[in-house]
């Protein structure tokens, strides 16, 4: 009997492993344990070092390599579930390393636009910003902010023309249309590159009187220093 239930669950396990969407690998959780070390290998090593005004940035890791990779896969391959450790590690960093330890933010996604989120059946920061409150026991507010304007994709425009291209690409969510927040705001994203998008939705909460305590972010493109 002892050796038939063996074989059954090695069987159901061998059953539900899925493959590691960096490198197929068989694995019965997001990533194998292969590619999960060499994610962890690209965390900052000062997360905070981004932190200053006017948009204090928190990164947990460099944006390259199989952080890169696996954000991509994420985005454009249809795999959801990598948001979530992305968002628990993001979040344990945070614990560790917050320069607001004092301060309880809500915490809100940047948005997709609609028509995107459509296409794509999920926006990857609402995703990665669930996974960090679960970490962080921080609340969520999912519809702070609203993306009200189309916006080319950002990749390979210039530094002005992506800000030309996200102006008045954001407005105060529903959440906070009629009862703005008493709490500082934490906005999560995926990537943090040039800034772009996080000055036009810092500037249309701040313009609406909602204080912005920073922006948390999986990974930076900006160099430390």
């Amino acid at each position: 009997m002892h050796t038939w239930i063996k074989n059954l669950t090695g069987l159901l396990n061998l059953f539900l492993q899925s493959h590691c969407p960096l490198c197929q690998r068989a694995t019965s959780q997001e990533f194998c344990q292969n590619c999960t070390r060499q994610l962890q290998k690209c965390q900052r090593q000062d997360p905070i070092s981004l932190w200053q005004e006017p948009i204090p940035v928190f990164g947990w890791g460099e944006y390259g390599g199989p952080v890169k990779r696996a954000i991509a896969a994420m985005k454009y391959e249809n795999q959801p579930q990598i948001a979530r450790p992305l968002g628990q590690w993001l979040g344990e960093a945070w614990l560790l390393n917050s320069p607001k330890r004092d301060s309880q933010p809500v915490v809100v996604p940047i948005p997709l636009y609609a028509s995107k989120q459509k296409q794509r059946k999920y926006n990857q920061a609402a995703l990665i910003a669930q996974s960090f409150c679960e970490i962080t026991g921080l609340k969520l507010k999912l519809n702070g902010l609203a993306r009200v304007r189309e916006t080319e994709a950002q990749f390979g425009l210039s530094v002005s023309k992506r800000e030309e291209n996200l102006a008045q690409a954001f407005a105060v969510g529903q959440e906070f249309r009629h009862c703005p927040p008493n709490a500082p705001v934490l906005l999560v994203d995926d990537i943090y590159t040039t800034g772009a998008t996080a000055r036009s939705a810092v500037q249309t909460l701040r313009q609406n009187g909602i204080v912005v305590l920073g922006l948390v972010a999986v990974a930076t493109a900006v160099k430390d220093g």
